[in-house]
Order: C-alpha cells, then structure tokens, then sequence
C-alpha cells in the first residue's frame, strides 16, 4: 500500500491511501496513516492535490558511506566497521514538487537519493530481527548536501542542514523487501544512480538496531539510509528525480 500527507485545493491536511486499482486517484483517511487509520467515502483526484512530506519528523538520522561504491567514488577511502551516522533537522524538509535553494554560501550542492525508513511507533534498544515491527515503510529522499561546505568543515552538520536540504516523499509504501529494492536517480531525465538497496553494507533492520541502542527514535522520525555511487551537482533550473521501486518517484527543481 502508498500512504501520503497533502493539501486539499481548501488548504485542510489530510491523510490518504493511492487506490491500488487507480494511482490519480486517492482515498482519504480517517487521521493519520501511523496511526492505524481507516479509509472513509472521500476521494481526491491526485492532479488536485499538493503532496506534503509524508510525516513531520522529530527527527531525521542519516546514514553515510553505506555502500562500497559510494564510498570509493570519492577516492581510496577506509570503509567504517559501523554505520556512520549524522543527522538532518527537520527545517531542512520539503516535499514533492517543492525547490532546492541554490544557497550562495556554497558552490557545488550535489544531489544523494536514498531509501528512508519510516518508523511507525517509539523504539529504544530494538533488535534487528525485532526492527520489522518499527517500521512502517519506505519512501524516497534526497540527502542533498553542500560538498564543498562538508569538505572545508571536515564534518557534515552544516553542509546538510541549510534549508530545503531534505526532499521527502511523495508515498510511503508498506509490505516491500526493504534489501532489494531498485533505486534510481535522474538529473534533467538522465540517469546518474542506477543501483539496488541489496548492496547496502548495514540493512534497514541492522540500522534501526544500532540507531536505537544510542537513541529513541519516535513516530514518524525518518532513518536514511545511504545513497549509492553517482552523486553529482545541481545547478539552478535542474530538474532531480529520486525513484524508489514499489515507492514512487520524488521530483523536486534547483531554484
């Protein structure tokens, strides 16, 4: 099932479920979809509808250098025993069809489309083979990143966080193989990351044990969890698509 968050043309949020017989079309929920509810007779045809990011996150925990690949793309580097961990603060998220701000203080801000985790209930010191029960489904993102900002920092807080730096959505989807899953990245129409979340080094189930062994995460919060080979820089006008088998595809465009 894809569940979402979106404006009606009367500016009411609301919550749906995409008809499986019939994607323009969207069912409207009694509440929040986290919240175990229930489909009700109204309807929306998508076209009508502005597609919010699918949660209000506490939290966004992001994973770095979790697949081989990415990680020698950008030179010999050591692969960490552990999963490498930064967060992303929730001013920073937008959603579907939202803009990227060209920020002046930076002159390369690169793309990074990702799986996201969304976690449906509190966890703390959850174990792997426990982590299904946590986590409510998947939906795109696009960890975009300020690379020169990273670099000259030599950490990641700044060169992640300035605004719109978190594009979410536009589904999240229920009942899919978390470790197999096609990812896909397309600048302008071209494809610049064509991999699967089979490569991850740390699986979705592994990242929600090591994340809440050092931290609750709460409803809602998010867990990125890596981007494959192929980053690459945005300029003003590009036009990002971040697509995720079973998921949907996330477009956003460089203001």
């Amino acid at each position: 099932m894809k569940y979402l968050r979106f404006l009606t043309p009367d500016n009411e949020i609301k919550f749906g479920l995409v008809d499986p017989e019939n994607e323009q079309r969207i069912i409207v929920l009694d509440g929040d979809f986290l919240d175990g509810a229930k489909p009700t007779d109204e309807e929306y045809v998508i076209s009508k509808i502005k597609i919010l990011p699918p949660t209000v996150p506490s939290k966004i925990i992001a994973v770095g250098l979790n697949y081989y690949d990415h990680i020698k793309e950008f030179g010999d580097r050591p692969v960490p025993e552990n999963p490498t961990l930064f967060n992303k603060f929730p001013h920073t998220v937008i959603g579907m069809n939202d803009g990227i701000e060209n920020h002046p203080i930076s002159e390369r801000i690169d793309f990074e489309g990702e799986m996201a985790i969304v976690i449906s209930k509190h966890c703390k010191d959850v174990k792997a083979e426990e982590a299904d029960e946590y986590i409510f489904g998947v939906t795109c993102l696009n960890d975009v990143t300020a690379r020169d900002i990273q670099r000259a920092d030599g950490q990641w807080l700044r060169g992640k966080n300035l605004e719109t730096f978190c594009p979410m959505g536009p589904f999240v989807a229920t009942g899919l193989d978390y470790g197999n899953l096609h990812i896909q990245s397309r600048l302008n129409g071209k494809i610049m990351q064509d991999s699967t979340t089979a490569l991850m080094m740390h699986s979705a189930q592994k990242l929600v044990e090591f994340i809440s062994q050092a931290f609750p995460l709460e409803k809602g919060d998010i867990i990125s969890t890596g981007t494959p080979k192929g980053v690459g820089p945005m300029v003003r006008g590009d036009v990002i698509e971040i697509e995720l088998e079973g998921v949907g595809t996330l477009v956003n465009i460089m203001k």
